[in-house]
């Protein structure tokens, strides 16, 4: 299949990805929590900038993404917007802040967008939150899905081991895919399950998918930037890519600074006034 480049947009919006999707052009999406990352990926040409609750774990330090709530979800998103001109972002969906039911759903997903400005929110799960989806887009929230590992049911789970490798759990993920389109999702992330079994929902979707470790046929693809920069040290999944080695880098710079404070050579006289 030959792939077409689009012409480059000014902001990119859901109906973009969607012709991405179209076009055979593939999605990039990093994540981002602050001002200084968000304006750096915009300024390479990143398509999707997802502000993830997975800052739980890379800026909060909590062990799951459960502890975040919605309050500082809205504080990062307000950040990262502030940001952006050309991306477009999406604000991850806290826990229990839509599993309850739609009006409160509706009511969290709408102080998301009101307050920070973003373009669009992404919710956890199948089934059970389509019918949410659907109130939620039909006011004018654009909504994307998460399938597979879904890091907000990590209790139900258990363990972040893949899922779908078993036939009853890929089938039930398979539907969910097409009940969440169906729903109105514009796109669906799908994190860490077989390739095969992602390559069978992006090719049955109309709706772009995103691919967190579900193989090179989703129609685009997502990390944490952490990761993916090696800032985080003790998380290493066979999916995530390492385009740096800042964690070192970082820990070398710190050094450097420590020992010229400690032996008088900074700052020289070139750097003070």
């Amino acid at each position: 299949m030959s792939v077409q480049k689009l012409e480059p947009e000014k902001h990119i919006t859901t109906k973009v990805l969607y012709a991405m999707k179209q076009a055979g052009e593939k999605i990039a999406m990093l994540t981002a929590y602050d001002f200084l990352t968000a304006k750096f990926l915009d300024a390479a040409g990143i398509d999707v900038i997802l502000v993830g609750d997975s800052l739980g774990n890379v800026i909060q330090g909590n062990e799951t993404t459960l502890p975040v709530t919605l309050e500082e979800m809205i504080y990062h998103t307000k950040i990262v917007k502030r940001a952006v001109s050309n991306a477009l972002v999406v604000s991850d969906m806290t826990f229990m802040s839509y599993q309850v039911g739609v009006k409160e759903a509706i009511t969290n997903c709408g102080r998301v967008m009101k307050e920070t400005g973003c373009d669009a929110v992404k919710m956890e799960g199948g089934d059970y939150i389509a019918e949410t989806i659907r109130r939620v887009v039909e006011i004018g929230i654009p909504v994307m899905g998460h399938l597979g590992l879904t890091p907000q049911s990590i209790n139900k789970f258990g363990s972040y081991k893949t899922r779908g490798t078993e036939k009853e759990e890929a089938d039930k993920i398979y539907r969910d895919s097409l009940l969440l389109e169906k729903s109105g999702c514009f796109a669906i992330v799908l994190e860490k399950i077989p390739a095969k079994l992602g390559t069978k929902i992006s090719k049955s979707l109309n709706i772009p998918t995103i691919g967190i470790g579900a193989g090179a046929n989703c129609d685009g693809q997502v990390l944490v930037t952490h990761d993916m920069l090696g800032l985080i040290e003790d998380f290493k999944p066979r999916f995530v890519r390492r385009y740096a080695s800042q964690a070192n880098d970082t820990k070398d710079a710190f050094r450097k600074y420590i020992r010229d404070v400690k032996e008088k050579k900074f700052p020289a006289v070139k750097e003070s006034y």
